[in-house]
């Protein structure tokens, strides 16, 4: 089982694991600043399973499994 640590959005690293608003996501791509804002990061898990981003603020807190 893994064990999960509440980080800042902003120290998410590609590789990561994330549980962000309910959902896991495997990080392969962070986008920063996201819109032009640089406030703002869009974490991407791109795979042959799927495609899905989520948004989040660069002090959001995120919880991360490495």
């Amino acid at each position: 089982m893994s064990d999960w640590t509440t980080v800042r959005a902003d120290e998410v690293a590609v590789g990561d694991r994330i549980r962000l608003y309910g959902q896991n996501l495997a990080v392969t791509r962070v986008d920063a600043p996201f819109l032009g804002r640089e406030n703002m990061v869009l974490f991407v898990e791109s795979t042959t399973e799927r495609w899905q981003c989520l948004p989040a603020g660069t002090d959001s807190e995120v919880e991360v499994s490495r």
